[in-house]
């Protein structure tokens, strides 16, 4: 196989996604512990990232710690919410806002 053509078709092998790219979430979805390694862009140094992830069909979608404090609000005054979703803004991790909306 040419380059291009395995270019062409490439996907990474493992990418975790965002809660945010789900049309709905399951409050009773098992939440599991994930780490990756990464590069430091100044220090150049390897660290470790811990982040929180639910698996859907097969996929990791990263949750992000300020979703879950707004799900526990949202379980506070309606503990039967069985279902939610995520509304994203922004684009960098200075700017990136999150909502979460209890479905019924």
């Amino acid at each position: 196989m040419k380059l291009n053509e395995f270019a062409k078709d490439f996907e990474p092998a493992s990418k975790t996604k965002n809660i945010a790219d789900l049309k709905e979430v399951s409050t009773d979805i098992d939440l599991l512990d994930d780490e990756f390694e990464v590069t430091d862009k100044l220090t150049k140094q390897i660290k470790k990232v811990k982040q929180k992830i639910i698996v859907v069909e097969g996929e990791q979608y990263r949750v992000p710690s300020s979703v879950i404090g707004q799900l526990k609000v949202v379980l506070e005054d309606n503990p039967n919410c069985k279902k939610f979703k995520v509304k994203k803004t922004g684009t960098t991790m200075d700017d990136t806002r999150y909502q979460v909306i209890p479905l019924l």
